[in-house]
């Protein structure tokens, strides 16, 4: 039993071939994009927080972090 409109191509999606290969060319596109933009965030938090606290714990990281930002500050203003 065939529908309205359907041209015997036996496909589920309905795409001629060339849809389907154009549909996929997009699909494949976005998602390697989205995938190196969700890599990159990723490294960029780990740079900010590692996922896995050093040894002194998270708090050695704020010493460090005011003992460098006291140097650099008064460069700055």
């Amino acid at each position: 039993m065939a529908l309205d409109g359907d041209q015997g191509t036996g496909t589920l999606s309905g795409l001629s071939p060339e849809e389907a290969k154009e549909f996929h060319s997009v699909f494949m596109t976005s998602f390697i994009g989205f995938t190196v933009i969700a890599i990159v965030a990723h490294v960029l938090v780990w740079m900010w927080r590692p996922w896995l606290p050093p040894v002194g714990g998270y708090s050695s990281l704020m010493e460090n972090t005011q003992l460098a930002l006291s140097q650099v500050l008064p460069f700055i203003g």
